[in-house]
């Protein structure tokens, strides 16, 4: 069975890709990009597109199933579809043509890819075995639209044994695939706490409780949860990235608000820095005779790739890029929550190359950020040889 692209096949997925690049839309807002994945896919043989038990919360995306012709299991393929909330600034004639919007992380990269592995799949639908189920999922970029789709009932729908998602990464050559084991990236939670006081005339101190005074504490203290909580050979993140209080110089405020999030590739480490973050700000608001509150948004797990997984994903990979593309790269920090499914059902992520050689390197995220269309081949092939792969054990 031939899971490589066909020349045509290949010129159609660069075109959509190019397509969904110029007209980006961002996370629960991707109504014509899913107009076209579903376009794309009702226009192949032996593809189904299935519709979730629960649309009230979740309006775009798409979930098909292609059933092929030998007997096997069940495999799922992910893709993200959402755009970023700024400006492109690399020229191409394929540039963002909405001012505000663009593909600055790669998913349409990702999709483009999926799509390319539905092409491969349902050409070769006969010899494919068991089920392979596709998940263009809605608003990556929120890290909330993997959770959304669960929760409106996916897994009442496809059935998988195992699953498959892939990023691009731009570090990484064209042409290789990362094969690691263990923690790629991280587990998350973000949060927002409010210090509250009581305000009144910045000449009487004496009469009010001062919660900027307090909420300087509380950053201060926070800061040595990595530097003496955590072990100094485990990694960990705490930011305060927000902090907003006050408006004129001779008031006192009733209450600040701060946001920020811990991260590591450890769920226990990333859990300690939780309940440290709330014994430190319930502690130190009390001290300054103050109340706190704190509220948690996009908490994710750690996208964990164990040891069982890697063994099928570096045989699917190795099987289309060759042994020598199958590589390392060092983890990050930044998170992914294709981690919540990972929770739920054996998982893989792979990392694909989008770097080119001799090219300055822009990271995602970065308004010059752009991936190698190079790689879509080989995107496809990973995808549609980890789904054959994993169903024929």
């Amino acid at each position: 069975m031939d899971l490589h692209l066909t020349e045509e096949e290949a010129k159609r997925v660069l075109e959509i890709k190019r397509d969904l690049h110029m007209h980006p839309e961002l996370s629960h807002e991707e109504f014509e990009t899913t107009r076209k994945i579903r376009e794309v896919l009702s226009g192949l043989p032996g593809i189904e597109i299935l519709e979730l038990p629960d649309t009230s919360a979740v309006k775009t995306g798409v979930v098909a199933r292609l059933v092929g012709g030998k007997p096997g299991a069940e495999a799922g393929l992910r893709a993200d579809i959402d755009a970023l909330p700024q400006t492109e600034a690399y020229e191409s004639p394929w540039k963002s043509t909405c001012p505000g919007k663009m593909h600055g992380c790669g998913h349409d990269f990702h999709t483009a890819s999926l799509l390319g592995a539905a092409m491969i799949l349902s050409r070769n639908r006969d010899e494919v075995p068991g089920t392979v189920d596709f998940l263009f999922q809605e608003a990556e970029e929120t890290t909330d639209g993997c959770k959304q789709m669960v929760d409106a009932g996916l897994f009442d729908i496809i059935h998988p044994r195992y699953f498959f998602a892939m990023h691009n990464r731009p570090e990484v050559k064209t042409g290789q695939v990362v094969i690691q084991t263990g923690g790629l990236m991280s587990a998350k939670t973000n949060f927002v706490i409010t210090i509250h006081g009581k305000g009144g005339h910045g000449a009487m101190p004496h009469l009010c409780i001062d919660p900027i005074v307090c909420a300087a504490a509380v950053i201060q203290s926070l800061q040595t949860i990595v530097s003496r909580n955590v072990d100094p050979m485990e990694n960990a993140i705490l930011t305060i990235g927000s902090i907003n209080g006050g408006s004129v110089e001779n008031l006192i405020v009733d209450s600040v608000r701060m946001t920020g999030c811990v991260r590591s590739l450890s769920q226990k480490t990333k859990d300690m820095e939780v309940s440290r973050l709330e014994e430190i700000v319930f502690s130190t608001a009390k001290a300054y005779q103050c109340t706190a509150e704190i509220e948690y948004r996009e908490v994710l797990p750690v996208a964990y790739n164990s040891p069982e997984m890697t063994e099928i994903a570096h045989k699917a990979a190795a099987a289309v890029v060759g042994e020598e593309n199958c590589v390392h790269a060092t983890p990050t920090l930044a998170s992914e929550d294709f981690a919540v499914i990972m929770d739920k059902v054996p998982s893989y992520l792979y990392w694909v190359g989008s770097g080119t050689e001799g090219e300055p390197l822009y990271a995602w995220h970065n308004p010059m950020f752009h991936a190698n269309d190079g790689g879509l081949p080989v995107g496809a092939a990973v995808y549609a040889s980890s789904a054959v792969t994993a169903n024929t054990l």
